[in-house]
C-alpha cells in the first residue's frame, strides 16, 4: 500500500493558479487533482495517455476539435489516447477537478513542454 497524504502529496503549477497534485499512482495509471482559478484555459494538446477527467468542484468545460460538453459536479469525460483537448474553467468560482491517466505519466508533461 502507498499512502499520499494530500497535504503531502507532490505539487507543481503549470500556469499561476493552476495547481496541479500528483496522487496514489503507478507506470500503468495516475491521479492528479487540480483546480483552475476562473477565467483560466489548459492550451490545446493531446498525449499518449488515455484520460479521464472528474469535476469536483465548480464546472469544467472540455473542448475537443469537434465537441464542447460542461462538466458540473461529480460529471465526468473520457478523452482517448492522442485525442487533442483543453480544459477550461469559464465560470467566476474555483473550480477543482481529478484527472485519471492510463498509462501513468509524471509531471514533466508540463514542467518540460515546449510551447
Amino acid at each position: 500500500m502507498d499512502h499520499v497524504p494530500f497535504d503531502e502529496a507532490e505539487t507543481y503549477e503549470p500556469d499561476e493558479g493552476w495547481r496541479r497534485a500528483s496522487l496514489a499512482g503507478s507506470d500503468k495509471f495516475t491521479f492528479e487533482w487540480f483546480e483552475k482559478p476562473p477565467g483560466h484555459s489548459s492550451p490545446m494538446h493531446d498525449h499518449e495517455n488515455e484520460q479521464v477527467c472528474v469535476c469536483l468542484a465548480g464546472e469544467l468545460t472540455v473542448h475537443t476539435e469537434s465537441e464542447t460538453v460542461v462538466l458540473g459536479e461529480h460529471d465526468s469525460v473520457h478523452l482517448e489516447a492522442w485525442e487533442s483537448h483543453r480544459v477550461e474553467n469559464a465560470g467566476d468560482e474555483r473550480a477543482v477537478g481529478l484527472d485519471v491517466f492510463a498509462p501513468g505519466r509524471g509531471f514533466d508533461f508540463w514542467t518540460d513542454r515546449e510551447e
